[in-house]
């Protein structure tokens, strides 16, 4: 199966640059999911493996659920330790954005990724990419970024020499990024990728776990109340959303990662085709994070774009509402009314 994804040129440029480069940094987004780390720790391994010693550097904290991935106590947190992450900018001459379109998604690190003079090079899954890079590798249709990282490592007949260090992180970033392989995993390439990764012995099923049966009992309490408590199911839209509030966080105990999921839920609702999930910031004030799942055709990134200024993937999109709670609320009911034809 032919699984190369980049060009000749592209190919050896991007040897070039890696053969060249000697203070390396791989990066991801704000609020780094399973693909964002998975994508990194997946990356930074393959460059270890070319000799390179490569700084993982992520915009803050990633959920519980993903401390276990190896290699996982390398990465540098820009907001625990901003001084260190700035001069190591601006003494890199090689960086890697893994799994954003756009410099404002790693939000107070963006200065720091905008000002450094090294190359930098996309390599990215998301929609519309504008940042500035001697190389983008831009794949929508992928099914998240470690997709292209295994892809790339393929290509580059660099795949024989890694191991489970480099295999399960990719495999993790696949799969939470396709919620366990059940949306936008459909192509024969996916499969034949997670073939590729199992023989490098890993364990898929304790991977699962490890993600997905890995909460505190808060969260599984805290699950319960917003399913039985919080949400709104809108019937003759085919569509439900719940709202979770700054103090609600706190009466369970919410951590880094406790929503993850969440929205996913309502789904099971027999015909629902959109799901919004609307949660307040813990620490900004004003700020409400939107995520949104569909199913089919239903184009949940559209609705992100026109009313939540944000984006994504047809089933899987998120954004958010600079405003309270309430304003939030009246704005999923206007892109519900602006979405009617196409929820019915």
């Amino acid at each position: 199966m032919d699984i190369n994804i980049l060009t000749d040129d592209q190919l050896a440029q991007l040897s070039q640059l890696i053969s060249k480069s000697k203070n390396i940094i791989v990066t991801c987004h704000r609020s780094p999911d399973g693909d964002a780390v998975g994508s990194c720790l997946g990356w930074a391994e393959f460059l270890r493996s070319e000799g390179k010693d490569p700084t993982v550097i992520v915009p803050d904290q990633y959920p519980d659920f993903l401390q276990w991935l190896p290699n996982s106590e390398k990465i540098v947190r820009y907001d625990k330790h901003k001084d260190k992450c700035d001069m190591l900018f601006k003494i890199a001459d090689l960086v890697f954005c893994l799994d954003f379109n756009t410099a404002s998604r790693t939000e107070e690190m963006a200065a720091a990724l905008l000002g450094t003079e090294a190359d930098r090079v996309l390599i990215d899954h998301h929609l519309s990419p504008d940042v500035p890079a001697v190389l983008t590798i831009s794949h929508p249709e992928a099914s998240s970024t470690c997709e292209l990282v295994f892809r790339i490592v393929w290509q580059m007949g660099a795949f024989e020499k890694q191991t489970k260090h480099f295999a399960i992180p990719v495999y993790c970033g696949m799969m939470t990024d396709t919620g366990g392989f059940t949306f936008n995993s459909n192509r024969p390439e996916i499969f034949f990728i997670i073939s590729e990764l199992l023989t490098k012995r890993i364990d898929k099923d304790k991977i699962y776990r490890n993600v997905y049966h890995n909460y505190s009992e808060s969260r599984i309490r805290l699950m319960g109340y917003v399913m039985y408590q919080k949400l709104v199911y809108m019937a003759n839209y085919h569509a439900a959303y719940y709202t979770l509030t700054r103090e609600e966080q706190r009466r369970f105990n919410f951590i880094k990662g406790d929503a993850e999921g969440l929205v996913n839920i309502p789904q099971q609702i027999k015909g629902l085709r959109l799901s919004i999930s609307l949660r307040e910031d813990t620490e900004k004030n004003n700020t409400v994070w939107v995520s949104l799942r569909s199913v089919d055709d239903f184009p949940c990134n559209e609705m992100a774009e026109q009313f939540f200024n944000g984006g994504g993937h047809l089933n899987a999109s998120g954004g958010r509402i600079m405003g309270t709670m309430q304003d939030a609320e009246q704005q999923v009911h206007k892109a519900i009314e602006a979405f009617a034809k196409q929820l019915r």
